[in-house]
């Protein structure tokens, strides 16, 4: 019997250690990195084959050249140079001594030309007349302008002048000079030299004056003769009126000075002029007379 006891506890001893090798009916705890590495092996194994796919590059912008409107440039105003743009006068009329207007030995007269700005640049006292070549007859070698000549004006330019003393035809060449110093308007006198009572008849001087006040201006013109002869004559006004009156022929015994004159009745606001124009002999505008109307 205490055989068997022993047998008995052995196997008893024997079972115990055999069921600590046997698995456990409890669940163990799942490792964390396990579980993490499971369930990213199920996601995989449910993505679609196209995800086991390289991915495509990221889309890149594109670009599309649109022209963009032409923007006109400003036009910048000319430089005060001697160009064809900024600096060009036009010579108007001689307005005393038109070309071989016969004058005495010696006397002195005033040559004026008539020009009109026809560039872009103002004329300024900076700009001057100038003698260029020929027969100075005493005159200035630079003379500047008296005031402003604005792009579209006219404007009379004037000399002081003394024929040489002996017979024969003179000519003497001026020019307009600008700032810079370039010539850029060319002009000229000429006369002839007689004995003041032969050679050519002609005028060669008229001065022009205007009285009154606004309703009625009264004009005259002191027309001057290198002798004897006649002047016919018209008027010109700066409403562009048209003078078709008959007027009598100034008659000249020899050389001198006589006076003719006309009325404007002009009341509207506004500054005005008149001319004469020597019909004959001359064929040539003279004047001018200036007046205002406040």
């Amino acid at each position: 019997m205490r055989k068997r006891s022993y047998i008995l506890a052995g196997i008893a001893i024997i079972a115990a250690i055999m069921a600590c090798n046997l698995p456990s009916n409890q669940p163990t705890q799942p490792d964390p990195g396990a579980v993490m590495t499971a369930a990213a092996l199920t996601v995989q194994a449910e993505l679609p084959q196209a995800t086991e796919t390289t991915a495509a590059p990221a889309a890149t912008a594109t670009f599309t050249s649109v022209p963009l409107p032409t923007i006109p440039l400003p036009t910048l105003p000319p430089s005060a140079t001697a160009t064809s743009n900024c600096d060009n006068a036009q010579f108007v009329t001689d307005v005393t001594y038109p070309d071989n207007a016969v004058v005495a030995a010696g006397d002195s007269f005033t040559k004026t030309w008539r020009l009109k700005n026809i560039g872009a640049c103002s004329w300024t006292p900076s700009y001057a007349l100038v003698f260029i070549s020929g027969n100075s007859m005493n005159g200035p070698a630079v003379q500047a302008l008296s005031g402003n000549v604005n792009p579209g004006q006219t404007v009379d330019i004037s000399v002081a002048l003394t024929a040489p003393s002996n017979n024969g035809t003179y000519t003497g060449n001026w020019g307009l000079r600008n700032a810079s110093g370039v010539i850029f308007a060319h002009f000229y006198v000429q006369i002839i030299v007689g004995s003041g009572s032969g050679g050519a008849f002609a005028v060669n001087h008229v001065n022009m004056s205007a009285s009154g006040s606004c309703g009625h201006f009264t004009i005259t013109a002191s027309i001057t003769t290198t002798g004897a002869g006649s002047v016919t004559y018209h008027w010109i006004r700066s409403d562009g009126a048209t003078d078709t009156a008959t007027h009598p022929a100034i008659v000249y015994g020899s050389a001198g000075t006589q006076s003719v004159s006309t009325d404007w009745y002009v009341s509207a606001h506004g500054s005005f002029w008149m001319d004469i124009y020597i019909d004959s002999p001359n064929h040539q505008q003279f004047g001018r007379a200036n007046f205002t109307c406040p």
